[in-house]
């Protein structure tokens, strides 16, 4: 018998594991030859160069005449700052020939070793002050309600955000999202939509942006889809998806928060409901991402409920739920932005051909990333560089000469509204428009 293939370079080292419940996951040995095994792909493919900053920082380290293209000659310096220059938009993995999910031998998925690496640091040096406050986005939301509108207030004033930057690194000039003073939830509990319980054909997770920032969209939503029959259920007690807290490598909060989404979500599940996710970041962590970072007892629930995890546009193309045509349209062309993390999911473009089925007009899409990236384009460090790397999805929108703007990122919205000029409206928000008959406006 002759002997077994030998391995490649390219190949996985033995310290590759994406698994947080390896030990060799957290041993920063196995760590370092894992990153240099993927740097080394990523610099023989150049696949990647146009994404985010990682990229053209790694290739510039190693194009310089002392390294030559050999990862061997970085230094712990160089790698950390590719690995901060990640801000997990998962394009790279969308579009990346390597991946597990193509079933490649070189089993390469860089996202998920740059949050590995951010996990590992964060368990040898803690979490900062800003780490806390930016992964407990229900936290901040439940102050700012306390503090009856003051928050909103503050966050417009110059001497307040020179404190924020000082003591959190949030950016003074970064526009920031309101705090709402009803939340979703409040508002459905009122209006007797959370009365009902486990069961129905869908019930919705709004996700902590839409229930403590923009309730306005999950309102628009359950318009939207009991108008066309659909048997909504909204439920109470849904903490946040857990990927503010897993940005800064905060696993330990995942798995809290996570657990109670699956305690309030598997019992609609167990009924064969599917779960309407409203933020695309929150559908593809729980969808994509919680299979291999809860604990392992948790994780039969996890994948039960990824199998029933859909984008409210996606429920409605495939369940064929669009019954209901509105009488209202928007005056000409729509520009449709769709999301990186919606992307990722692998499920099409649902919300462009939502709205040109309903409506009837040219939708016109957009792929590039925004660069709002979660909290990333609100630190001193994202700030600029969240304005370059989203320069071609505003000019993409601006080009398109559309009097409507969509996106399904509520986050993605506002980097639009700073940098842009103009604040695209969700899709669940403009077909609500259309079927009360009011304007569809910017």
């Amino acid at each position: 018998m002759s002997d077994p293939k030998p391995r490649t370079a390219f190949q996985p080292t033995d310290g590759l594991s994406y698994d947080p419940s390896e030990e060799r996951y957290w041993d920063q040995a196995a760590l370092e030859k894992e990153t240099r095994r993927v740097f080394d792909v990523c610099n023989g493919c150049r696949l990647c160069f146009k994404y985010c900053d990682a990229f053209p920082t790694l290739f510039k380290a190693l194009d310089e005449p002392a390294r030559d293209g050999d990862v061997a000659k970085l230094g712990a310096p160089e790698i950390r700052k590719v690995e901060d220059s990640c801000f997990q938009c998962k394009l790279c993995e969308v579009q990346c020939p390597y991946t597990p999910r193509d079933k490649h031998e070189f089993a390469l998925d860089f996202p998920k070793l740059m949050h590995r690496a951010r996990a590992v640091r964060a368990r040898e040096e803690g979490f900062s002050l800003r780490d806390r406050v930016l992964g407990n986005p229900d936290g901040a939301a439940r102050l700012a309600r306390l503090s009856f509108g003051l928050a909103n207030l503050a966050n417009s004033l110059p001497p307040h955000r020179w404190f924020l930057e000082k003591v959190l690194g949030i950016h003074r000039k970064k526009l920031l999202p309101a705090f709402a003073r009803r939340t979703f939830e409040r508002w459905a509990r009122r209006s007797g939509r959370t009365a009902k319980g486990p069961g129905g054909e869908a019930v919705l997770f709004p996700g902590c942006y839409v229930n403590g920032n923009e309730p306005g969209i999950g309102r628009d939503t359950v318009e939207v889809l009991e108008r066309n029959g659909v048997d909504l259920r909204c439920t109470t007690g849904l903490a946040c998806c857990g990927m503010p807290a897993w940005e800064r490598g905060d696993l330990e909060r995942l798995r809290s928060q996570a657990r109670e989404i699956l305690e309030r979500l598997v019992p609609y599940v167990a009924k064969g409901a599917k779960v309407l996710v409203l933020n695309p970041t929150c559908a593809m962590v729980m969808r994509r991402e919680w299979a291999l970072l809860l604990e392992p007892a948790d994780r039969p629930a996890a994948a039960a409920l990824a199998e029933a995890i859909r984008d409210p546009s996606e429920f409605l193309m495939q369940e064929s739920r669009l019954r209901a045509i509105p009488s209202g349209k928007p005056e000409g062309p729509i520009a449709y932005h769709i999301p990186c993390h919606l992307r990722t999911q692998g499920v099409g473009f649902k919300g462009r051909d939502l709205l040109r089925q309903a409506l009837g007009v040219p939708v016109t899409l957009v792929q590039e990333c925004s660069g709002h990236d979660g909290t990333y384009a609100m630190t001193v460090e994202g700030f600029e560089p969240s304005q370059r790397i989203g320069k071609k999805a505003f000019d993409g929108m601006r080009e398109a000469a559309a009097p409507v703007w969509v996106s399904d990122c509520p986050l993605a919205a506002l980097q639009f509204a700073q940098h842009a000029g103009r604040k695209p409206l969700h899709p669940m928000t403009v077909l609500a428009r259309a079927y009360r008959g009011e304007g569809i406006a910017p």
